[in-house]
């Protein structure tokens, strides 16, 4: 998986590429964690327009950006076909806001 990061105005916006599996685990740590370090940030927004599958590895990856976001906002957008099926059958959508 790769993954590009943007910020605008106290959101950081990830956009990943790829498969979202056990193996992207290092990749999305220090996405994540560049995003987290800056300064000012509300907001964390996960683009998933070009993520064709995820496992649940990927899912506990959410879960522990959720706990490191220390109540900042974290929304996952774009999500469709099996990401979304997965996304829903997890309940997520009481965790994050997914659009």
């Amino acid at each position: 998986m790769q993954t590009q990061i943007n910020f605008d105005q106290g959101r950081g916006q990830i956009a990943m590429k790829g498969n979202f599996t056990f193996e992207s685990h290092r990749e999305f740590k220090q996405a994540t964690t560049s995003v987290l370090e800056q300064a000012g940030l509300t907001e964390i927004e996960l683009d998933f327009a070009e993520v064709d599958y995820m496992d649940s590895a990927a899912l506990g990856m959410l879960l522990l950006l959720n706990e490191r976001a220390s109540g900042r906002k974290v929304t996952l957008v774009n999500c469709k076909g099996t990401v979304k099926s997965v996304l829903d059958i997890a309940n997520f959508g009481k965790i994050f806001e997914i659009r």
